[in-house]
């Protein structure tokens, strides 16, 4: 079972503490939001310098006769995190390499991706969609044997998060009933991320690498653990309301 989906499930399905005699949970213990690095460049150098405070790492992987051997060495270079291939061309073959490499969890999107992959069941599944995915399918969604869904977002160094993002995270979480990431700027701050954990973010994917400071996944960590990320957040499940008949049967009084 993959040890990143295994976090994120604790994560999405935290609910508030009950009350009673149970001891309190530790502040420790509360779940926040998690931290993906999506690598830009596929080099070991200084690379355990950018991955500190990620909960996993992410490498994208456009052929994957040279990404299993990459991951491999990413893996083993910062063994303390799990680490996932962001893939584009891949076949039933290449992901038995991904498996073989220590690979803990595939993203790949929807619109290009064979059925072959779900053949395997070593690593967690995440589903890639677009944000402007119609309602029908993202709650067909929901039936998927898949594990999280990521919303695809643009890159670089003029993104930056809008209200328009923060309206398309609210609908996604409240139709899907599966873990919710998306892809965040690297000048996100700590509050941005707590409102976008509590409209319903999971996850949070943020590309780390040439021309950033290594340190900025650090301080960034450092930051949302000063937070208080709340147990009750906005993510309402959307459900079908059907027409409700009573048990009850009335009985005729029949006249004298």
């Amino acid at each position: 079972m993959s040890r990143f989906i295994d976090k994120l499930n604790q994560v999405s399905r935290a609910v508030p503490q009950s009350m009673g005699f149970r001891p309190a949970q530790l502040a420790s213990e509360k779940p926040k939001i998690l931290l993906i690095a999506s690598l830009i460049q596929a080099s070991a150098d200084s690379l355990a310098d950018y991955m500190v405070g990620a909960d996993a790492g992410l490498l994208r992987i456009p052929r994957l006769s040279s990404g299993a051997k990459i991951l491999r060495e990413m893996s083993q270079t910062v063994p303390d995190i799990p680490w996932g291939g962001w893939l584009r061309n891949i076949d039933q073959g290449g992901i038995k390499q991904m498996a073989k490499a220590g690979c803990d969890f595939v993203v790949f999107p929807a619109a290009i991706t064979p059925l072959a992959l779900l053949q395997n069941g070593e690593m967690g599944k995440i589903l890639e969609v677009e944000s402007s995915l119609s309602e029908g399918l993202l709650r067909a969604v929901n039936e998927l044997p898949i594990d999280a869904v990521l919303i695809a977002g643009e890159q670089g160094s003029e993104y930056f998060l809008t209200w328009h993002h923060l309206m398309l995270f609210q609908r996604f979480a409240d139709l899907l009933t599966k873990p919710l990431l998306a892809s965040i700027p690297a000048n996100v701050t700590a509050n941005e991320l707590q409102v976008l954990w509590e409209v319903g973010v999971d996850g949070a994917v943020m590309e780390v690498g040439a021309g950033q400071s290594p340190d900025k996944l650090k301080e960034l960590r450092q930051l949302i653990d000063k937070l208080a990320f709340p147990l009750q957040r906005k993510r309402e499940k959307t459900e079908v309301l059907l027409p409700h008949i009573s048990r009850e049967v009335s009985i005729a009084t029949e006249e004298e």
